[in-house]
């Protein structure tokens, strides 16, 4: 196809999906009325994410603009937290209906004794622990003693990560004691180019390394599967056991939508950054926020449900780094936290 040719079908399918939000615009370009709830209202769902709006809402984003929420009956607010909150504590008191998290937190919560309940998983990426090449580390048992910045300094969560890995490149004498702790929230890739960390954990491989690497940073990264960490780089969706029970209709239509909006990301790419950019707008020129979405377009699994034996594992690990109290995991089975019923 020649430039004009290729221009011209981009203007065409663009065209198509203009009326998204009046309508339900189908992939042959038609559009349908948008369906709704008996008596002619959508049934809203205030869903909070666990950070600011980014590439890894994604699936969200496209079901809103694309009109799939619409379609299934549902008015869906994202909402962004001020600051850190505990998810379930404001679906308890009714300012949310579904929270975003990852499933090290959903464990750490179950654990906790909080009423939580996860039920479908939408993003999953490959991370771990992004270190500082100029701080002479070349394999994860380098890491030893250096200063690592983790949400939730001074807490267990990163020495434990850390640790795990460098016992699994066979050091096996370090103390965790050594390390060093920062607490940079989540701006990890801040972290390391300040110099106030060596290392900076729980980073997602498709956003802070693009990041980084668009700032011209000397960094590199450690993956969690591979030296003996369970994989939670994932984002999953939960309530509190009593608000899924009473949405558990219209959470599985919420679930559909986002099932039929990683169809959209994965076969219309250049259509899902044109809903990003639209929906970011002052932000999304960038060449950081481009190189970040363009990692992120294949982080969406089309399968939404996550084994027990992976909770199981998750868990078990918690437990011997010491992050939640082995009796009270051991009273928790899977099925309190997670379920698959409305994911297939």
């Amino acid at each position: 196809m020649h430039r004009v040719g290729k221009i011209g079908a981009v203007l065409i399918i663009l065209a198509r999906y203009a009326r998204a939000e009046e309508c339900n615009v189908e992939m042959d370009g038609t559009c349908s009325p948008k369906i709704q709830q008996q008596g002619g209202e959508l049934v809203k769902i205030r869903l909070g994410l666990e950070w600011f709006v980014n590439p890894d809402h994604l699936p969200l984003i496209v079901a809103q603009k694309h009109g799939f929420f619409a379609e299934a009956g549902l008015e869906v607010e994202l909402i962004e937290p001020v600051d850190h909150w505990e998810a379930e504590e404001e679906i308890l008191a009714g300012r949310l209906d579904v929270a975003v998290t990852e499933p090290l937190h959903l464990a750490q919560d179950a654990a906790a004794g909080k009423p939580v309940l996860g039920f479908s998983r939408f993003f999953h990426t490959d991370g771990g622990v992004m270190y500082n090449r100029d701080a002479g580390i070349e394999r994860p048992r380098d890491m030893c003693g250096k200063t690592i910045s983790y949400p939730g300094s001074p807490g267990p969560g990163g020495p434990a990560i850390v640790q795990t890995m460098v016992e699994a490149d066979g050091m096996t004498d370090c103390d965790i004691t050594s390390y060093g702790k920062y607490n940079g929230g989540f701006f990890h890739t801040d972290a390391i180019e300040s110099k106030q960390a060596d290392v900076a954990t729980l980073i997602f491989w498709n956003f802070e390394i693009p990041e980084a690497n668009m700032r011209g940073l000397n960094v590199s990264f450690f993956s969690l599967k591979e030296f003996g960490v369970p994989d939670f780089c994932q984002l999953v969706l939960m309530s509190t056991p009593e608000r899924y029970h009473s949405l558990k209709s219209p959470l599985r239509q919420l679930v559909l939508a986002i099932r039929r909006a990683t169809g959209v990301i994965h076969q219309y790419p250049d259509l899902a950054r044109t809903y990003y950019t639209e929906y970011v707008s002052e932000t999304s020129e960038s060449n950081i926020t481009q190189a970040i979405l363009s990692a992120t377009l294949p982080a969406f699994p089309n399968d939404n449900s996550m084994a027990s034996d992976y909770y199981e594992r998750l868990m078990a690990w918690l437990v011997k780094t010491g992050q939640v109290d082995g009796h009270a995991a051991s009273e928790i089975p899977t099925s309190r936290y997670w379920t698959n019923e409305i994911t297939f």
